[in-house]
């Protein structure tokens, strides 16, 4: 059993490094869909309230609400497969509701990359638009992810993978996450 966390400011790549896994037959879980489901389920639009719906859960039932609802849903996965890839831990208590329910098969994968080159990335998908169609800016995206302990949790990385280069430089890169886990040689940090 091997559980793979990524934890990435938006644009990093944490979307991408999801892909490799799928392609590599390692199932999903995307801890946004666990908040996109509650937007859905309060009536709520998933483009401009995620964020401030996001911040409800954690508010009414703590800063590990969305980790804990995502347990379920890896362990199912794991009944039947190797691995499971967590797409998108946002603070450090999240990290330590994984390490408490998987111990030394949890790798935490922090996916890093400079704001400019995530901003291009987010503006070529459309993701950047901010104020002007009354969603956030990638400034308003990052501070709130900040404040909910992002940082705190890409210090504890097990695993830095940079993304700064092409597209298939990195997947290689996830793919050696991926195939050996911590023990994994990545250029970065």
């Amino acid at each position: 059993m091997h559980v793979i966390g990524t934890v990435g400011l938006p644009g990093s790549g944490k979307g991408e490094a999801a892909t490799v896994a799928r392609e590599a037959g390692i199932p999903v879980v995307t801890m946004g869909d666990v908040v996109r489901q509650e937007t859905a389920d309060r009536g709520l639009d998933p483009t401009k309230d995620h964020g401030a719906v996001a911040q409800a859960l954690r508010d009414e039932n703590g800063p590990t609400a969305i980790a804990e609802r995502s347990l379920p849903m890896i362990e199912d996965r794991l009944a039947d497969h190797d691995a499971v890839l967590v797409d998108g831990i946002r603070s450090d208590a999240e990290v330590d509701v994984f390490e408490s329910a998987f111990g030394g098969n949890f790798t935490l994968v922090s996916i890093e990359a400079p704001f400019e080159l995530r901003r291009e990335r987010l503006d070529l998908r459309g993701r950047d638009a901010g104020a002007a169609d009354g969603g956030e800016s990638l400034e308003a995206r990052d501070e709130r992810e900040l404040g909910w302990g992002m940082g705190e949790a890409m210090e504890r990385a097990d695993v830095v993978v940079e993304n700064t280069e092409t597209l298939e430089q990195f997947h290689d890169r996830v793919r050696r996450v991926i195939e050996s886990g911590p023990d994994a040689t990545v250029e970065g940090r």
